[in-house]
């Protein structure tokens, strides 16, 4: 979680220490890559949200979207959702 706080704050301060540290713990590359890319998504995202004036979604369109994703996964396409990273 400090990671992740670090890059929604203060990620010009990220150094090659704090990977580092997260490979030391256990966590390879794609999951520190991944954790990045949802930490800058959901940032855009919520500064894209806040400028443009878009309306939050109502508690039943929410619910109806974590159906969708349960059964579905995050992906749109008609494509099977991926399996684990290969190693």
């Amino acid at each position: 979680m400090r990671f992740v706080r670090k890059v929604n704050s203060d990620s010009y301060t990220i150094q090659p220490s704090d990977i580092e540290a997260l490979h030391a713990a256990g966590y390879s590359d794609e999951a520190i890559y991944y954790a990045i890319t949802v930490c800058a998504l959901f940032n855009f995202y919520n500064r894209w949200i806040d400028a443009s004036g878009v309306h939050a979604m109502s508690d039943e369109a929410h619910a109806a979207g974590a159906k969708r994703s349960a059964i579905h996964g995050y992906s749109r396409s008609s494509q099977s959702p991926p399996g684990p990273p290969q190693k």
